[in-house]
């Protein structure tokens, strides 16, 4: 069985890309491909299904990329033990989260404290970043509103609190933060938001059930700047967590009063790793 073959495999079914992968191993797109294929050849086997567009595993790929995970996964691990001794840390970090706010300063910090590390940043919603984590896609993920789970670790970050996102002309933005709006005062009122399994959108769409609000939706849209665009067009009052509110003059935020409106952000990594040195120096960012 050779190993180098296994590799690049490995890393195409983690990447879904033969060039991201070729990138994770340092080593070229043709030397990737002529792994895989030297391996489907000597197998009699179809590890993968190549389309114009992505890379996806066939079920016999599916049931091979899980022991390559765990086991290249124990070898990187293998790799990081060796190597703590060394004074400055280095190595590559896969990390995931779901909005860029608040890890930009994170790996600014680590960056500062560890200039040798490489990191790679995976953008997603919440559910795909705790997806990422669960299935060890990544290492370290900044998760929103995560339920405790059996094998999950997970640090305290800080809290945000929903706002409403205005245009710079609306007169909310003349209540100043300190005051605030009522959640009762947008009941009608015509809103463009994030899709329904935004973390931030459920959390708002709940408090106003709890306190009898129904605001008119207009759009729904699948991004942060999708909705600060429509906001500053004047197509309707959007919503924003505190954590994530941009600098765009053309639009202002304003914190709304009521019950149920904050959202608690996470640091996470699989327990059984929390101890690994790179990961270990992130999860301690949290403290």
């Amino acid at each position: 069985m050779n190993l180098f073959q296994l590799r690049a495999f490995d890393a195409v079914a983690r990447e879904g890309s033969f060039t991201r992968a070729a990138a994770r191993l340092f080593i070229s797109q043709p030397a990737v491909t002529g792994h895989i294929k030297a391996l489907e050849e000597h197998y009699q086997i179809t590890l993968l299904r190549r389309t114009a567009r992505r890379v996806e595993l066939t079920e016999e790929g599916t049931r091979l990329a899980a022991i390559t995970r765990a086991m290249f996964g124990l070898v990187d691990e293998a790799q990081v033990l060796l190597e703590a001794n060394r004074q400055l840390l280095t190595g590559r970090l896969e990390v995931a989260a779901d909005g860029p706010h608040m890890v930009m300063p994170m790996l600014a910090s680590l960056r500062a404290r560890y200039p040798g590390i490489t990191v790679n940043l995976r953008l997603g919603n919440a559910q795909e970043t705790l997806n990422a984590l669960l299935s060890e896609h990544v290492d370290v993920a900044v998760l929103t509103e995560v339920e405790p789970r059996k094998g999950l670790t997970l640090r305290a970050l800080q809290e945000s609190r929903i706002c409403v996102l205005v245009p710079a002309s609306h007169p909310w933005l003349g209540l100043g933060l300190a005051q605030g709006v009522d959640i009762a005062q947008l009941d009608q009122v015509i809103m463009v938001l994030r899709e329904p399994s935004s973390i931030t959108r459920r959390t708002f769409d709940q408090a106003c059930d709890r306190a009898g609000v129904n605001p008119r939706v207009l759009l729904e849209l699948d991004s942060r700047e999708a909705v600060t665009e429509a906001v500053a067009a004047q197509l309707g009052i959007g919503i924003v967590s505190s954590a994530e509110v941009s600098h765009d003059p053309r639009v202002g935020a304003v914190p709304i009063n009521g019950a149920g409106l904050v959202n608690r952000h996470m640091l996470g990594c699989m327990e059984r790793r929390v101890e690994l040195r790179l990961i270990k120096a992130f999860m301690e960012l949290a403290a």
